[in-house]
C-alpha cells in the first residue's frame, strides 16, 4: 500500500506539472491575443484617418503577438483551437484586409498572413463593415467615383464567401458573418444608389437654374 501510494503521488506531481505549464501558456495566449485584437482594432481606426503608417505599425505589433501566442502554445493544440485564438487572427486578417482595399492594393492571402482559413474568410466578412464605413466617408466628401469603387470590392468578397458552403464547424460560424455582410452590402447599395440621385438631381436643378438666367 505504502508503495502504491507513493506511485500515485508521483503521478500527481506530473499531472499537476503538466496542467500548470498548461494554464501558464494558456494566460499567457489570452493576454497576447487580447493585445492584438487591441492592435488590430488601433489599426482599423487609423486607416479610417488616413493614417496608413500608423495603422502598420499596430499590424506589425499585432503579428508580432500572433507569432508569440504560436510559442507559447506550441505542445498545447488543445488551448490553441479553443477559440480566442481564432478571435485574434480574426480581427488581425479583418485589419490588414481593410487596409489593402481602402489604399486600392490587392488583397492579403492566407498564406501571406499566416492565418488559418476560417480566420481569414471571417476577417475577410467583417472587412465589408470596414469598407461600408469608409465608403460613406466617401458620400460625405461627394467622391461617388471610389464609392463605386469600394462597392464592388465589397460584391467581389461576398461573392467568394457565398461560396464557402461547409459547416460551420469547418468554417468558424462563416455563414453568418455571410449573411450580415450582404445585409450591409445592400444597405450600402441603397446609399449609394441615393446619393447618385442627390447628384444627378443638383446637376439637373443647375441645369435649370443656368437656362432660366440664360
Amino acid at each position: 500500500m505504502p508503495a502504491s501510494t507513493a506511485s500515485l503521488d508521483a503521478i500527481a506531481d506530473r499531472v499537476r506539472a503538466g496542467l500548470t505549464a498548461k494554464h501558464q501558456a494558456r494566460e499567457e495566449a489570452l493576454r497576447l491575443s487580447r493585445e492584438t485584437i487591441r492592435h488590430c482594432s488601433n489599426a482599423i481606426r487609423a486607416v479610417h484617418r488616413g493614417e496608413f503608417t500608423l495603422a502598420e505599425d499596430f499590424i506589425a505589433q499585432a503579428l508580432a503577438n500572433l507569432r508569440q501566442v504560436d510559442r507559447a502554445l506550441a505542445g498545447h493544440t488543445d488551448i490553441y483551437w479553443a477559440g480566442f485564438v481564432h478571435d485574434a487572427q480574426k480581427e488581425y486578417a479583418e485589419a490588414c484586409s481593410t487596409l489593402a482595399l481602402v489604399r486600392g492594393e490587392p488583397v492579403p492571402t492566407p498564406e501571406e498572413l499566416a492565418v488559418p482559413s476560417p480566420a481569414y474568410l471571417n476577417g475577410l466578412a467583417e472587412a465589408v463593415g470596414e469598407l461600408r464605413r469608409h465608403l460613406l466617408d466617401r458620400i460625405r466628401t461627394d467622391d461617388l467615383t471610389r464609392c463605386e469603387e469600394v462597392l464592388r470590392a465589397m460584391d467581389d468578397i461576398y461573392g467568394v464567401l457565398v461560396t464557402m458552403d461547409y459547416p460551420d464547424a469547418l468554417t468558424g460560424g462563416l455563414r453568418r458573418s455571410t449573411d450580415v455582410a450582404r445585409s450591409i452590402i445592400e444597405r450600402t447599395r441603397g446609399d449609394v444608389t441615393m446619393a447618385l440621385r442627390q447628384r444627378q438631381l443638383e446637376r439637373a436643378v443647375a441645369d435649370f437654374t443656368r437656362k432660366i438666367a440664360g
